[in-house]
């Protein structure tokens, strides 16, 4: 499969703007307003399930396969940003704050959580 030029990550931004639209929508029509309808944990079981999902296609070498699995990842992550209130820019920002950063020094970088 050859990526389209066209397509680009605002793809996301755009559909992180449909899961929003959608949070009052009934629950009977819209697959997104059904998920933010049913709570913060049913939203973060369908995200692990996706992610584990997209995890064993991976360890399988089925690269098509993990294709699938991370667009749906990807969207299940979008219905926990809405549900949660978090945009996109807040995380594009975190992700533009640690551009140019090794991961062993953002990592070292974090202040510890307290027990």
């Amino acid at each position: 499969m050859t990526p389209d030029p066209a397509i680009d990550a605002s793809v996301l931004d755009r559909l992180f703007d449909v899961v929003t639209s959608r949070r009052d929508t009934d629950p009977a029509i819209s697959h997104s307003a059904r998920l933010l309808s049913r709570g913060t944990r049913k939203i973060a079981q369908k995200f692990g399930e996706e992610a584990v999902e997209c995890l064993i296609e991976a360890v399988a070498g089925r690269s098509h396969e993990m294709i699938g699995e991370s667009a749906d990842v990807l969207y299940h992550l979008i219905v926990m940003w809405v549900d949660a209130g978090v945009t996109p820019a807040e995380v594009w920002a975190e992700l533009a704050r640690r551009e140019g950063t090794s991961g062993i020094e953002e990592k070292a970088s974090r202040v510890p959580a307290k027990s």
